[in-house]
């Protein structure tokens, strides 16, 4: 188990130099909207590690009950042991932030080598994809889904033969089901890898969703680039619902065949982590099953994951995403509701009434609200397009002015009020 520390802010560090007197920090490896991460030097063992350093005001000023969910992920991933899955070491904490030290794998995301190197040949897709079914399917015997699966939060090792899962931010358990029809509910991934069960907001077993988004990773580990994809989010969107795409030439019958299974957009019949590991392109070239006994706690009895609750973790990667949160002031944010495009137009209007803000509106048939006052200094463009029968999706889009006045004027008084009109969980920011 990970050992957990709560110390001064000044720390108790006999060497000064080091954070808590164990780890030398290094470079910045990546960074979030209330987290950075570090690679460090463990003063101990010599042992290369990461170091993500959360700020907790920051958190806590967000939503402050996600301090209960920090304490549920460390639960959670202090029982996650496998060799596909990012290890987490140990957690310190101050007053004002939260130290994870958790394992280095040097070589980065996959997504990287892909955007490098392009498409991967199909044994190596392979490969990878046999260890990431491995870790899924780990994480689904224990009740873990973690639903957001894609090359960014896959990393590979120094070598390039070994894949591991990390960013649990999004994940939910077996807790988080209804009972009243035993699906989760909660809107959440990253809009080119959700399954179209999650769009239809009817409910969704975690397991099929996670193994959509396998075979979204799978499809561009082998062909390079997205089965769904579109400038246009709300096109992309309809072509998920749809199930539209289609496989590159150079794709073997097998595993078009395979990828077509995986990518069912009905979920009733889609295929299992239990079918994907019988499948005859999975198998070729050789499949061993890891085989890993459940991790005993103090008292030496059997840890119950499933009691725990991992909704709205905060995510183990460099890229920090927050369920049921807005991702923070950038170009583009964007989140689903039930509201209609009338009704979310006229919520915006009349607030830039009472900001007293310049509005335009787009032209007929389209919805949409330009926003610009206070000199030029802030400027916004707040879009609505229909989804599907049920759902509406609005985005809003910076299109310049001062920094401190469009977060003023949209983190703290726009979005608010769309999020407490909407009642939504925001989608993933892209």
């Amino acid at each position: 188990m990970p050992e957990i520390q709560i110390l001064s802010d000044s720390g108790d560090n006999s060497n000064t130099n080091a954070l808590f007197g164990k780890y030398e920090l290094g470079k910045l490896l990546g960074c979030g909207a209330f987290a950075k991460v570090y690679h460090a030097r463990d003063l101990r063992t010599g042992q290369s590690v990461a170091i993500k350093i959360l700020n907790k005001k920051k958190l806590l000023l967000a939503n402050p009950s996600l301090a209960n969910n920090i304490k549920r992920e460390i639960s959670i991933m202090r029982r996650l042991s496998h060799p596909n899955i990012v290890k987490l070491h140990e957690v310190m904490a101050t007053r004002t932030k939260i130290f994870f030290a958790m394992e280095f794998v040097k070589g980065g995301e996959l997504f990287n080598r892909i955007s490098k190197h392009g498409r991967l040949g199909e044994d190596l897709s392979r490969r990878y994809f046999q260890q990431l079914i491995s870790a899924v399917g780990y994480c689904h015997a224990r009740g873990v889904y973690h639903r957001d699966l894609k090359p960014e939060n896959l990393l590979i090792d120094e070598s390039g033969s070994t894949l591991k899962v990390s960013d649990f931010g999004l994940s939910a358990l077996t807790d988080q089901i209804r009972p009243e029809d035993g699906l989760l509910h909660t809107l959440c991934g990253t809009p080119a890898y959700v399954a179209p069960e999650i769009l239809s907001k009817k409910g969704y077993d975690g397991a099929k969703v996670d193994v959509w988004s396998c075979g979204v990773v799978l499809f561009v580990l082998a062909a390079g680039y997205l089965p769904f994809n579109d400038p246009n989010v709300m096109s992309m969107y309809k072509k998920i619902y749809k199930g539209e795409y289609r496989c590159p030439r150079w794709m073997s019958q097998d595993l078009k065949r395979f990828v077509s299974r995986l990518l069912d957009i009905n979920p009733e019949t889609r295929i299992t982590v239990d079918e994907i590991v019988k499948d005859p392109w999975f198998v070729k070239g050789g499949f061993k099953p890891i085989k890993f006994h459940d991790l005993k706690g103090e008292g030496g009895e059997v840890e119950a994951v499933k009691s725990l609750n991992a909704f709205d973790l905060i995510s183990f990667s460099s890229g920090l995403d927050l369920s049921g949160l807005f991702a923070g002031c950038g170009e583009s944010e964007r989140f689903l509701s039930e509201k209609s495009p009338d009704e979310l137009a006229e919520e915006v209007e009349e607030f830039a009434k009472e900001e007293k803000l310049r509005v335009e509106t787009m032209k007929k048939g389209e919805y949409g609200v330009e926003m610009e006052g206070q000199n030029g200094k802030f400027m916004i463009e707040v879009y609505i397009s229909r989804l599907n029968d049920l759902l509406v999706v609005v985005e809003a889009r910076r299109r310049g002015g001062d920094d401190d006045c469009y977060k003023e004027m949209w983190d703290n008084k726009l979005r608010l009020k769309l999020i407490s009109v909407c009642d939504q969980t925001p989608a993933a920011t892209v």
